[in-house]
């Protein structure tokens, strides 16, 4: 049972140098992305990075969207947010694993991304993973794309 189960959560990282990130998100279940992204924005916010907001319409056009706007430069990192619920046909396991495969080939690449798409069974499980004050994973992608670009501003020799 995963409520019985501990987990080590790293210390957000806090940045002096300006940072910029881009959250892109598929609000196609709007309440879920509404709480995806305020634990997103908050979690941004309190590490001092300046975010912006881009939707699109659903979870496999996250990194395409992504992979876009890195061409710009503009953006140190990136955070997908979306929800992928189970329903009655093979679908379901093409979103989950064609969105998750593009974000995986864009990290590999060098971008730094939090992924926050959840793939989950129902509704129920959905809501209590991007309540921010439940599980907050719209929270917990902004802070892995976070400590992804601490790591890619030391290993380049920069600081953060």
């Amino acid at each position: 049972m995963a409520s019985t189960e501990t987990h080590t959560v790293l210390p957000r990282p806090q940045f002096t140098a300006p940072t910029r990130v881009l959250i892109v998100i598929a609000p196609y279940y709007r309440d879920i992305a509404d709480g995806l992204l305020a634990g997103a924005q908050a979690s941004l916010a309190d590490a001092g990075v300046e975010a912006e907001v881009v939707e699109v319409p659903g979870a496999l056009e996250i990194p395409t969207a992504i992979k876009l706007a890195s061409r710009s430069g503009s953006y140190d990192g990136y955070v997908a947010l979306g929800c992928v619920i189970r329903g009655e046909t093979t679908h379901y396991d093409t979103v989950c694993n064609d969105s998750s495969r593009g974000l995986t080939l864009l990290g590999l690449d060098g971008l730094c991304i939090g992924n926050g798409i959840l793939t989950v069974e129902n509704h129920a499980q959905a809501a209590v993973r991007s309540d921010p004050a439940g599980q907050n994973k719209g929270g917990g992608a902004a802070d892995a794309a976070l400590h992804l670009i601490v790591l890619a501003r030391r290993f380049r020799g920069g600081r953060s």
